[in-house]
């Protein structure tokens, strides 16, 4: 399993790079769960990460805007980044979600071929009337994007496991396997889940919350932190 960690600064890099992180994972929580930064807080992250550690990027937790989130999609790869995500928030059928997802592609790939997207479901989306899991996972699929992502869009309100059960989510990765999608877990997750990742084996996992001082928000990435789930997968 490679270690995310969801940054919001260039000390925080830093912090998530001593700590040992294989994917800095830049976001705004200010803005939401999949919260879009500032292109120069992007670049100035990409230009203090080693060359060999990649660098993600989220754009928001998406409307169903196509145009507006192809858009954001490509601002973002021109920052230099590895990995864009994106959050299926506002679609509400798979049709739609995979339209979304297809111009996303169509215009990110068209600026750089090897820049990975990665749709993002929410294991809570039930909470908001957001697609299921499996049915972004099925557009995911069909877009032919790079990986799926399930993590929580209602932060405060419990983490993964307490959302949605481990069979749909073993489920979920099983179908990211067979269509030969990078999957990856995130929300919420804490040192203590760490053997039950182990067992399910997402090939990526994401942190924020767990490894700063304070809260997701207005707390500062500890590298101590990242550390200790560094040496325990």
């Amino acid at each position: 399993m490679k270690l995310l960690i969801s940054i919001v600064n260039e000390q925080e890099a830093i912090a998530a790079i001593k700590g040992g992180a294989d994917i800095i994972d830049v976001k705004n929580p200010l803005e939401g769960a999949l919260g879009a930064n500032f292109p120069g807080i992007i670049k100035g992250i990409r230009d203090v990460t080693p060359i060999n550690i990649p660098v993600s990027a989220a754009i928001g937790d998406a409307p169903d805007l196509p145009g507006l989130m192809s858009l954001a999609a490509l601002g973002a790869a021109t920052c230099n980044i590895q990995y864009v995500k994106v959050g299926l928030y506002g679609v509400r059928t798979t049709e739609r979600a995979t339209k979304m997802l297809m111009e996303i592609k169509k215009a990110v790939k068209g600026y750089k071929q090897d820049i990975k997207i990665i749709a993002v479901a929410y294991g809570d989306g039930y909470k908001i009337n957001a697609l299921s899991p499996h049915e972004a996972l099925i557009a995911a699929a069909e877009a032919g994007v790079d990986g799926c992502m399930m993590d929580t869009i209602i932060k405060g309100e419990g983490d993964l496991f307490s959302s949605i059960s481990v069979g749909n989510i073993n489920k979920f990765l099983k179908i990211c396997r067979s269509h030969n999608l990078i999957s990856a877990l995130a929300g919420s997750l804490k040192v203590e889940h760490l053997p039950l990742l182990k067992e399910l084996r997402p090939g990526i996992i994401g942190f924020r919350g767990a490894v700063c001082r304070g809260d997701r928000v207005n707390g500062v990435l500890d590298s101590e932190e990242v550390r200790a789930i560094k040496i325990r997968l």
